[in-house]
């Protein structure tokens, strides 16, 4: 079949073709989708060379197991987000796994031309410091938590599925956190 005749053809048409093994359906998909799934890899993963890897994965693997495509149970767009999503959570706990969050964020201010350090500056500087503090004086599940939610955007929920804890325990973790660095912060204010 020809490019042009493939490039015209429904996504589920499409994804029969893929069933076949056929390149040309699965560039044409990839031509559709994988914008949008590279955004969606991205703005979990927050690194672009992560977020190609994972976006490249997922279609590897709907290469190869296309046949787990129904239907029924959605849109093929939906399907492909799906698993994009998926990769990206394994991803970020192979991630996790290995090295401990950094919620360092000097190094990165320091590496960027600044404007004039103004009052304001400082005192931004001053109340990330005191953050920070309170950040690193949490105990590791509660700082972990805090971070997924407030630096990675992840509801409780995706927390939940990313550590493989129950919602309620991280939740908890939640709360216990935010109480102790509002505790922290208040002390470094008075």
């Amino acid at each position: 079949m020809r490019r042009r005749n493939v490039d015209r053809l429904a996504d589920e048409e499409l994804m029969e073709l893929v069933r076949e093994h056929n390149a040309q359906a699965l560039e044409a998909l990839y031509d559709r989708h994988g914008g949008p799934a590279y955004s969606l890899a991205h703005r979990i993963m927050g690194d672009r060379q992560v977020a190609e890897d994972v976006t490249q994965e997922a279609f590897v693997s709907i290469w190869r197991a296309s046949s787990g495509y129904s239907a029924a149970r959605g849109s093929v767009r939906s399907w492909i987000l799906a698993i994009v999503r998926n990769r990206a959570i394994d991803a970020l706990r192979r991630a996790s796994s290995r090295a401990p969050l950094d919620f360092d964020d000097d190094g990165i201010m320091e590496a960027q031309a600044s404007p004039e350090r103004t009052e304001t500056e400082a005192l931004r500087r001053e109340d990330a410091r005191v953050v920070r503090g309170a950040l690193q004086d949490l105990p590791p599940d509660q700082a972990q938590v805090l971070g997924l939610a407030y630096f990675s955007g992840f509801t409780h929920s995706e927390i939940a599925g990313l550590l493989g804890v129950p919602l309620g325990t991280i939740k908890g973790r939640m709360r216990l956190g935010l109480e102790k660095m509002r505790a922290t912060m208040d002390e470094a204010i008075t």
